[in-house]
């Protein structure tokens, strides 16, 4: 019989989703080879999905459920700097490459708030639209439309 704590989540009752079920079992800790070291372990109760979706949604969703793994796997200061060093790259160079270096920034945050919308009221939402909207101005100024 299969460890039900890698099948299930807890309190649930429901499988778990395969994606986290790999990252739990594929871990070992030591350091000779093929050791790999310990990760922080995804959260319990979350879900990967949205209930019910179709077309667009679900299918962004699927494709996202792997680099969402992947981030929340990185120590947890490595997305935030990344992306206020690009943003201050954007804010410091009025030229092309500083509406280079915001782009990344804008598919970050676009691509979370498109992920998380469903979950958010209509304060969050508004937030969301004025951020996309403040780095998408930003980088049109950068590259020169105004």
């Amino acid at each position: 019989m299969a460890d039900k704590s890698s099948s299930e989540r807890p309190g649930s009752g429901r499988p778990a989703h395969p994606l986290a079920r790999r990252a739990a079992s594929g871990r070992t800790t030591g350091s000779g080879p093929g050791r790999t070291a310990p990760r922080r372990p995804l959260p319990p109760g979350e879900q990967f999905f949205t209930p019910d979706a179709t077309g667009l949604r679900q299918k962004v969703e699927r494709f996202s459920a792997a680099p969402l793994v992947f981030l929340f796997q990185l120590p947890r200061w490595i997305p935030p700097v990344l992306l206020v060093v690009l943003l201050l790259a954007g804010f410091a160079v009025p030229s092309f490459w500083g509406g280079l270096a915001v782009l990344p920034v804008v598919a970050f945050v676009g691509w979370l708030a498109y992920m998380s919308w469903p979950s958010l009221g209509a304060r969050g939402r508004i937030l969301r639209v004025a951020l996309l909207t403040f780095l998408l101005l930003l980088a049109a100024d950068r590259f020169g439309a105004f």
